[in-house]
């Protein structure tokens, strides 16, 4: 199996998949993180200004890596994949904490 080497070729289709899906992808690790961290879902301040912040640089680094893919079709299809995996994570989850029904 020969190795495509990686071009600027798809740069807005990878682009796309990066801003859409790395922006659902960087939410959904933060509020993974803001139900099953420490303390749970609160009213600490630190830890919502902590959840909020934290999107922007998971973003911008899923954003930039996003052009290692090698086609359109694998970004969209790995961060896609990501995003349903950590979205029925989290609810699952919750549900979990919730007793059942969340």
């Amino acid at each position: 199996m020969t190795r495509t080497p990686l071009s600027t070729a798809g740069w807005f289709g990878k682009g796309a998949a990066g801003f859409v899906l790395g922006f659902v992808v960087a939410v959904l690790v933060s509020a993974m993180f803001a139900w099953f961290g420490p303390g749970g879902i609160t009213e600490d301040a630190n830890k919502t200004q902590f959840n909020m912040w934290m999107v922007a640089p998971i973003w911008a680094l899923l954003f930039s890596f996003v052009f290692l893919f090698r086609r359109v079709r694998d970004a969209w299809i790995y961060l896609g994949a990501a995003t349903i995996i950590l979205a029925v994570s989290l609810v699952a989850g919750r549900m979990l904490l919730a007793g059942g029904s969340a």
